[in-house]
Order: structure tokens, then C-alpha cells, then sequence
């Protein structure tokens, strides 16, 4: 059990930090108060081939996997949480769906513009009514024989990467008949932007992630191809649940990066700030509360280091890979709570990053499966 990284891991998690310090840093503070899209920044992670990180060099990927994807999500949320959530969303929601599911013919059309990052895809799965109970969703896609087109009626809801000048396409689950033993039959479709009854709200006014793009979205009498179904007719329950189980492990990472973050800053100004004659620093409080705050990370960085691993294997991850989001998930509210006290005043001020943390920290709570639902998954799997 040796978690030291590979040369070539080592070399990737470098090159992300230091263009999340020298790139993202300087400019992501004027984008989150101004809740902009970082249209520059994605722009050169496309460059850098962060999009393409887990896909095979046949589809126009950079042939690594899917935890060479968590280290650079680690890297790019001590720094700033919208970016990181940006290519997690792009990756583990949006391209990876049409990667695992999609015939030659989807991957053919949208896998090279969505891992080169020319374009970017949502995953259109909670619903306004829903929430945590993706089983009840409401949408619906009807099968018009005369045209050969799905007939597309409903809602989602807080769908990421879905309303930005490159979002090509969203896909989206959908009711589209009944199971033998009465249940929903449900599928997923894509939905290209653009096509008529679809409708992008306008984004929402939200307390964190402020420069990443979300948004409601409707669908009235919306029609596609039928050979826009993604994998087999009334598979799309057994779908998202495999993509939510490898996204909680990406969610993780991006945790565990803004958990070691709230340590990055809190050192600094430890460091830097004078109290009573001394860096405060050099008090046993603030020493321990710091000790705590890495204390955390490690541990949270070791359970994602497993969940990636298990998964890589071929192995049985879904309660390790839940663990590790519970965990690190926590550990980042904890952080984000304590770095702010740490920098006292100054952490109400939005000019830290430590507020932008702050902010940030609670919706990995809530995102991609609620910590009540975590606990579901891992009591479930231990046979109760």
C-alpha cells in the first residue's frame, strides 16, 4: 500500500498548481464578486488538456485516468472552488455519459470538442420536486413514431455548465414508459443547446461557486432524434447511478482541495499577523487548530486515494467512494469554519480567499448526493 504518486502523477499535480497560483489566483476574486464565467481560464485548461484527462488518446483525450482527473481537481479547488467544479461537471457529468454510453456515432460528434474543452455538457438529473429522490422524476420523453423523434416535457434543476456561450449539449434523464412491475422506465437522452423548447433560465443567485454557470432549465414539447438516446431504452436509473458513484470520488478531491486550501491560507497569515507582540502563530491555539485542520485533509485525502483506487482496480467502490465524499466533504466545512476564525475580521472580508472558501464549502454537502444520502449508501452496503 504505497500512496506516494508516480513521477508522471507528480509532474501533472505541479503543473496544476502552479497554474492555479499563477493563473487562476489573480483573477477569479473579480469573477466571483462579479458572478462571471472564467471564459479565459477554461479556455487555457483546454490547452493544458484537463478536459481530455481520463479519456483514451482515440477520442481526443490525454490517456490517463480517473484519479490523474482528482488530483488536478485537488489542485485547482486550493485555489478556487467554480473553476475546479467547472471541469468536474465537465468531465465526470458531461462528457463521461457519452464516453461510457453513447454509440460511435454521439462519441464521434461531441467527445473531441467536450475533451479538448472547445465545448462543455451538463447532466440534467435533479428536478425541482426531487432533490435527493432521483427516482421521482417527473420529466418525460415521449417517442413520436411519425418522426421518429422524442417529445420532451419537464424541468431540471441547479444543472452545472448548462447556460455558458460553449455549452453544446445537455443530457438530460427522462420517464419514457413503464416497468413490467409498474416502476418508471427511465432513460437518458442528449438535448443540443439550442434546439426549440429548450429554454436556459437565468442563472441563479447563489452564496458560493459564483463564477460557475447554473441554471433551470425547461423542456416544452422539445424534440430530438430518437438516435439521441444515450445507451439502451430504460437503462438511465442504473446510468446516473454509476456516474454519481465516480463523481463522488471527483467531489471528493475537490473537497479535500479546499480543505487543504483553508490550511494553505491559515499558515500564511498565521504567519503574517501580529498579536499582542508576536505572529499569532506562535500561539498553541492557533498551532492547534491548524495541526487539526491538516489532520483532516490527510485523512480526507487518503479515503479519495482509496475510493480512485478501488474503482481503477475494477473493484467494488460504491461505499468507499461515498465515504470518501462524506468525509471530505465535512472536513471542508470544518476547515472553511476555522480558517475564517483563524483570520478573525478578516475572514468576513470577501479580498481573502478564505471567505471565498467559506462560501464555497457547504454545497459539497449537498452536491452530487446530500451527506444524509452518503450515510444511506454506506449503511446499505454493510448489509442494513
Amino acid at each position: 500500500m504505497d500512496f506516494r504518486l508516480s513521477e508522471e502523477q507528480e509532474a501533472l499535480r505541479e503543473s496544476v498548481r502552479d497554474f492555479a497560483r499563477e493563473a487562476v489566483a489573480p483573477v477569479i476574486a473579480e469573477h466571483y464578486e462579479q458572478h462571471t464565467f472564467p471564459y479565459e481560464i477554461v479556455r487555457q485548461m483546454g490547452k493544458m488538456g484537463l478536459f481530455g484527462l481520463p479519456f483514451p488518446e482515440e477520442h481526443g483525450g490525454m490517456g490517463g485516468d480517473y484519479f490523474a482527473l482528482c488530483l488536478a481537481l485537488e489542485e485547482l479547488a486550493r485555489v478556487d472552488s467554480s473553476v475546479a467544479i467547472t471541469l468536474e461537471a465537465a468531465v465526470s457529468l458531461g462528457a463521461m455519459p457519452i464516453f461510457r454510453f453513447g454509440t460511435a456515432a454521439q462519441q464521434e460528434r461531441w467527445l473531441p470538442k467536450l475533451l479538448s474543452g472547445e465545448a462543455l455538457a451538463g447532466f440534467g438529473l435533479t428536478e425541482p420536486g426531487t432533490g435527493s429522490d432521483a427516482g421521482g422524476t417527473q420529466t418525460r420523453a415521449v417517442l413520436d413514431p411519425s418522426t421518429d423523434e422524442w417529445v420532451i416535457n419537464g424541468s431540471k434543476a441547479f444543472i452545472t455548465n448548462s447556460g455558458t456561450d460553449i455549452t453544446a449539449l445537455v443530457t438530460v434523464t427522462a420517464v419514457t414508459g413503464t416497468n413490467p412491475d409498474g416502476s418508471k422506465e427511465l432513460s437518458t437522452i442528449i438535448v443540443p443547446s439550442g434546439t426549440p423548447g429548450f429554454t436556459v433560465a437565468p442563472a441563479y443567485s447563489k452564496v458560493g461557486w459564483n463564477a460557475s454557470d447554473t441554471h433551470e432549465l425547461t423542456f416544452d414539447d422539445c424534440r430530438v432524434p430518437a438516435a439521441n438516446l444515450l445507451g439502451a431504452r430504460g437503462r438511465g436509473f442504473a446510468q446516473f447511478l454509476r456516474i454519481l458513484d465516480e463523481g463522488r470520488i471527483a467531489i471528493a478531491a475537490l473537497a479535500v482541495g479546499l480543505a487543504q486550501g483553508c490550511v494553505d491560507e491559515s499558515v500564511k497569515y498565521a504567519k503574517e499577523r501580529q498579536a499582542f507582540g508576536q505572529p499569532i502563530g506562535n500561539y498553541q491555539a492557533i498551532q492547534f487548530k491548524i495541526a487539526d485542520m491538516e489532520l483532516k485533509a490527510h485523512t480526507a485525502r487518503l479515503a479519495y486515494y482509496d475510493a480512485a483506487a478501488r474503482m481503477l482496480a475494477g473493484e467494488p467502490f460504491k461505499r468507499q467512494a461515498a465515504i470518501a465524499k462524506l468525509h471530505a466533504s465535512t472536513v471542508a466545512v470544518d476547515n472553511a469554519r476555522e480558517a475564517t476564525q483563524i483570520h478573525g475580521g478578516y475572514g468576513f472580508m470577501n479580498e481573502y480567499p478564505v471567505a471565498r472558501f467559506w462560501r464555497d464549502s457547504k454545497i459539497l454537502e449537498i452536491g452530487e448526493g446530500t451527506s444524509e444520502v452518503q450515510r444511506m449508501i454506506i449503511a446499505r452496503d454493510l448489509g442494513m
